[in-house]
């Protein structure tokens, strides 16, 4: 026995060391908590962990626990977090393009939604490039529409009333409903309604279900709207700082996520109508009337969004039209 473990001793003194496994980590911070969002980013964690063997690992930190929606993008930028997931029209202040999918009624059904998209993404890439971050992968939310105490059959019954506004482009189509733009986050909307702050909201069935909105509203008219985009993006060091087959597979869970998300987006938007009325609201079809009246007003969301993005928005336009008539 002794000569044994004297053989293995000099055995193991003569064998080279083998190398540690190499392992990285990082942090992700996102806004929101359970939805499909959420879902989707933590499928796209699991499939990179699997797939680099535990080499690149991920502590996801989402409903605001670490950075609000505000500090996210930054915290990226800075390396704070190496990971950030953000709505991109939240960032509207800082460049028109972050807002050009919550411009109402500029795309308005899933077929829109995707060409505007295509046409949009090479744009949005170059700035956050420039910003020392690299775009993953967008998923969109799903449809808009309006929650209502009582029936909606034109814009005109929004006049006069307190709307939840919840960034400039839904406070400026307020002002042009007639109705008065109230800015409300989603976690006070229960409250606002209750004290009568607000009145009426237009947002998507799965944020009426995160609010329980059948608790203070009885319609929910499902018009399309627009579908908002969540962007999920790296710190463009923190990726180049890993070994060329981790980063084959971060990209190649990031093109997963994408299209995985299309189909849990879609799904979002029957499950969660379903949902509302199943909580006995009544989800009628918009009158043809509201939809033209509200198609109006996105024009003229659309003119004024084109003046503040200046000729590169009117390059980005010509082609999201031209794709949409092939």
């Amino acid at each position: 026995m002794r000569r044994l473990t004297a053989s293995a001793l000099a055995l193991g003194l003569l064998l080279p060391a083998l190398p540690a496994m190499a392992q990285t980590r990082w942090v992700m911070a996102t806004p929101y908590a359970e939805n499909f969002h959420t879902i989707n980013i933590r499928q796209f964690i699991a499939d990179v962990e699997r797939a680099t063997e535990g080499r690149l690992t991920v502590q996801l930190h989402n409903n605001a626990s670490l950075l609000p929606m505000a500090q996210i993008k930054r915290g990226v930028q800075t390396g704070q977090v190496q990971l950030g997931e953000i709505l991109l029209s939240a960032y509207a202040n800082e460049d028109p393009f972050f807002e050009v999918d919550g411009v109402p009624f500029l795309a308005w059904t899933w077929p829109q939604a995707e060409a505007l998209n295509a046409a949009t993404e090479p744009f949005i890439r170059a700035r956050l490039e420039r910003q020392g971050l690299t775009l993953l992968y967008i998923v969109h939310w799903d449809a808009q529409g309006f929650y209502m105490r009582s029936e909606m059959r034109s814009v005109q019954d929004l006049r006069g009333t307190r709307f939840r506004a919840y960034n400039t482009v839904t406070s400026r189509m307020a002002e042009l409903m007639g109705a008065t733009p109230v800015t409300v986050q989603l976690a006070e909307v229960s409250q606002a309604f209750a004290t009568n702050v607000i009145q009426s909201m237009f947002t998507s069935a799965q944020s009426g279900v995160n609010v329980t909105a059948w608790d203070f509203t009885r319609y929910w008219y499902n018009v399309g709207g627009m579908r908002t985009r969540n962007a999920v993006f790296v710190n463009t060091r923190a990726l180049q700082a890993l070994d060329a087959p981790t980063r084959a597979a971060l990209m190649a869970a990031a093109g997963t996520a994408a299209e995985r998300g299309k189909e849990l987006a879609r799904q979002a938007e029957v499950v969660q109508a379903e949902r509302l009325r199943s909580q006995g609201m009544q989800l009628p079809p918009p009158t043809e009337q509201m939809m033209t009246e509200l198609k109006q007003i996105g024009e003229t969301l659309t003119a004024e969004w084109v003046q503040r993005a200046g000729p590169e928005g009117t390059q980005m336009l010509e082609r999201y039209r031209a794709a949409l008539r092939q």
